[in-house]
């Protein structure tokens, strides 16, 4: 499993007007649904839902929001790139500006924790973070995101 597989062009967006959790999840909905089909209502309330148990900031200005949703088949990546960090409530209190979503089958087991370790793992990478923060076209954007992670040692 790569990013590429989670996620395509439409998926990506650079947001500057979220300025609570709230908004923000209502974005990674609205992306969602025009990217996977994924009802909007049923994406923001299913996020609120996992959020609820606790926060998906996992530190260094990045959230992992994620959350299963019935009716599609297959796990589904968002990526939100935020121009002004917002806070999130992560585990380290700093503010988060990259945002990757996951939406997963409710009955996808074992597929949703390796997409989740794969996006973690990418973004635990400092270099790729950087590119990711210097960068506003969803393009180069995806392009960062999709490089495969021998590529990206180069």
């Amino acid at each position: 499993m790569e990013l590429a597989d989670l996620l395509k062009p439409g998926a990506i967006r650079v947001c500057n007007t979220v300025k609570s959790k709230k908004r923000l999840f209502q974005d990674l909905a609205d992306v969602a649904q025009s990217a996977h089909g994924i009802d909007a209502l049923i994406a923001i309330d299913a996020l609120q839902e996992r959020e609820s148990l606790g926060p998906t900031g996992v530190g260094h200005g990045v959230a992992l929001p994620h959350a299963r949703i019935d009716g599609i088949d297959s796990v589904k990546g968002v990526f939100v790139r935020l121009d002004r960090p917002l806070d999130y409530g992560s585990v380290d209190r700093a503010p988060i500006d990259l945002v990757f979503a996951l939406f997963a089958p409710r009955e996808a087991g074992v597929e949703h924790l390796k997409a989740l370790a794969l996006v973690s793992r990418t973004l635990r990478d400092a270099a790729i973070c950087a590119k990711l923060r210097a960068n506003e076209d969803p393009d180069k954007l995806f392009a960062i995101l999709s490089e495969r992670p021998d590529s990206q040692a180069a």
